[in-house]
This record gives C-alpha cells, sequence and structure tokens, in this order.
C-alpha cells in the first residue's frame, strides 16, 4: 500500500486553556500561522467567510485496535471511531469549521475552535454548505 507523507502549512495557535470538545459548539478564537509561502493563497478570505482547517492531533495517544470503539463523554454508548470525532485514530486527522474574524498577511484569525496550541495544519479548503 502507497504512503504519503504530509508537511504542515502552517501552525495553529491560542491562548485559550480550556479547548471545547467540538467546532460546533466553541466560541473561543485563535489564530492560523501560515509558512510565508504561502500567503498568497489566502487573500482571496474575509471576515465572515468560514474555512475548513484540517490538521493533526499531534498530542493524542497512539492508535490500537481497543480504539475501534469507545464511548465518548458526552455519549451513553460505545461508538466506533468513525462514527465520533475522536482524536484517537488510525490517521490522526481532524477537520474543524472556523469563521474567519480577519485576515492579516500570512495569519487567519479565527472562532469556533477545537484545536490546541501549536497545532499542524495540514491544508485549509473554502466551507461549503449544502444547498440541497
Amino acid at each position: 500500500m502507497k504512503k504519503y507523507t504530509f508537511e504542515p502549512i502552517g501552525f495553529f495557535y491560542t491562548d485559550t486553556a480550556e479547548i471545547p470538545r467540538h467546532w460546533s459548539v466553541s466560541e473561543e478564537k485563535g489564530r492560523i500561522v501560515l509558512e510565508e509561502k504561502y500567503k498568497e493563497g489566502i487573500t482571496d478570505y474575509s471576515p465572515g467567510d468560514k474555512i475548513m482547517a484540517i490538521f493533526v492531533f499531534h498530542k493524542s495517544p497512539e492508535f490500537s485496535a481497543r480504539n475501534l470503539r469507545t464511548k465518548p463523554p458526552h455519549k451513553n454508548e460505545e461508538k466506533g471511531v468513525f462514527s465520533i470525532c475522536s482524536p484517537v485514530r488510525p490517521n490522526p486527522l481532524g477537520i474543524s469549521v472556523l469563521k474567519i474574524t480577519k485576515v492579516e498577511n500570512n495569519i487567519i484569525y479565527v472562532k469556533n475552535i477545537d484545536m490546541l496550541n501549536e497545532t499542524p495544519i495540514l491544508d485549509i479548503k473554502p466551507f461549503i454548505p449544502d444547498s440541497k
């Protein structure tokens, strides 16, 4: 099977000590600082736009077969890893939908965060709501 290697395009920073469990219940703020070479890639964003940040759960424990089913803290029953947002995954990738508050040079200021300080950011995509 082919292996894939990714390098962060930047890092997420926040002063928030208590990180909400999911972006959908968060009002907390932070910023994504991109490598300078990528700053032209964010010039089309404006305050109010929403983005999807794809990131690495860089502080999660290593995945093992015992993590295939687990009981999330806000649920009353075990769930399969692919039906929950657990950070303990075979490939420790996360996606958050963030609202932009400001774009300045190579920095995107955002709210609705659920990432830890110094989280590696692998990619950013526009959030496009379902129009069906």
